[in-house]
């Protein structure tokens, strides 16, 4: 017993959020979830940061793994 007034707040509460016309605020709301702004994607103009793979070219990638693939083909 003792819990139908718990219950019908909850419901109380429920059918508001569900009804209520969404006047949120979701700067507050990203703000209180620790959401970080988003940043923009690099421009076309740019290159993209490939971090150590920009040392490489694409013949030296090739010529690094493929003793990787050598070497499982001979197991």
């Amino acid at each position: 017993m003792g819990r139908g007034r718990a219950k019908a707040k909850q419901t109380k509460v429920a059918r508001k959020l569900k009804y209520s016309s969404g006047n949120t605020d979701l700067s507050q709301l990203a703000e209180e979830l620790g959401a970080a702004s988003p940043t923009p994607p690099p421009r076309a103009d740019e290159p993209a940061d490939r971090g150590d793979e920009a040392r490489y070219t694409d013949d030296d990638l090739v010529a690094k793994y493929s003793d990787y693939a050598d070497d499982v083909d001979r197991r």
